[in-house]
C-alpha cells in the first residue's frame, strides 16, 4: 500500500492537532512489496509566561508569540519546579507499520503503554508512549477501483483505496494486514536563560 493517503493523512493530522505544535511534521514513508511504514514527528519549543498553581494551569508561548494554555495532570511531578520564563521542549512522534500476512492468525487488537515521570524534586518532564497491533481480514479486493475492505476485530469493517496498483496485486480476500501503530511524547522543562 505504498504512499497510502489515508495512512498519511492519520499521521498528519494526529500530528497537526498538537496544540503546541510549531514545526512541520517530518514524515518518511518506507515501501517494500507487502510492507508499508510511515513515521511522523513534531518538535516544539515553549516559554512558561503564566502559572496558576490552585488549577494547575500553564500559559505557554511559542517563538511566534502565541500562547497556549494547558492544565497540568496530577500524575506530572515537581508542578511546583515550575517558574516564570522556564523553556518547555516537546517532540511528539508517531509511527504506522502495515504489513501483509498469508495464513490465518486470529483476529486480534492488543496494546501496551508505558510512562517515565521526572524523579521528585527535578523539573518536570517524562515520557510516554503507546503501541497498537490490530490483526484483521481482508474481504474484498476490486482492482478496478484500487480497495480493499478490511474487517477488524470487532467485526466492523472499512474500505481503504492502494494507491500503488504493485502493492494490490499482492493482496488477496481472505489474507491479513497486520497494522504496529506506535505513539511517544516526551516533554522537558529547562531553567530560564541567563
Amino acid at each position: 500500500m505504498r504512499n497510502s493517503k489515508l495512512f498519511v493523512a492519520a499521521v498528519l493530522v494526529s500530528l497537526a492537532t498538537m496544540a503546541f505544535a510549531q514545526t512541520e511534521p517530518q514524515v518518511s514513508v518506507k515501501s517494500a512489496p507487502g510492507k508499508i511504514s510511515m513515521t511522523g514527528t513534531v518538535k516544539t519549543s515553549s516559554t512558561v509566561v503564566g502559572i496558576e498553581p490552585s488549577t494547575r494551569t500553564v500559559w505557554l508561548k511559542d517563538s511566534k508569540g502565541k500562547v497556549v494554555q494547558v492544565v497540568v495532570g496530577e500524575e506530572a511531578r515537581n508542578f511546583d519546579q515550575l517558574k516564570l520564563g522556564d523553556m518547555v521542549t516537546a517532540e511528539y512522534s508517531q509511527a504506522v507499520t502495515v504489513t501483509l500476512k498469508k495464513g490465518g492468525a486470529p483476529l486480534a487488537v492488543t496494546e501496551s503503554q508505558s510512562l517515565e515521570r521526572a524523579p521528585m524534586g527535578a523539573k518536570p518532564g517524562g515520557t510516554a508512549s503507546r503501541e497498537m497491533t490490530v490483526m484483521a481480514n481482508v474481504t474484498a479486493v476490486n482492482h478496478q477501483t484500487g480497495s480493499m475492505t478490511l474487517k477488524g476485530p470487532q467485526g466492523n469493517s472499512v474500505d481503504l483505496v492502494v494507491q500503488d496498483p504493485e502493492q494490490l496485486k499482492l493482496i488477496r480476500k481472505g489474507d491479513q494486514l497486520e497494522v504496529l501503530y506506535n505513539e511517544a511524547v516526551a516533554i522537558s522543562v529547562e531553567p530560564q536563560a541567563k
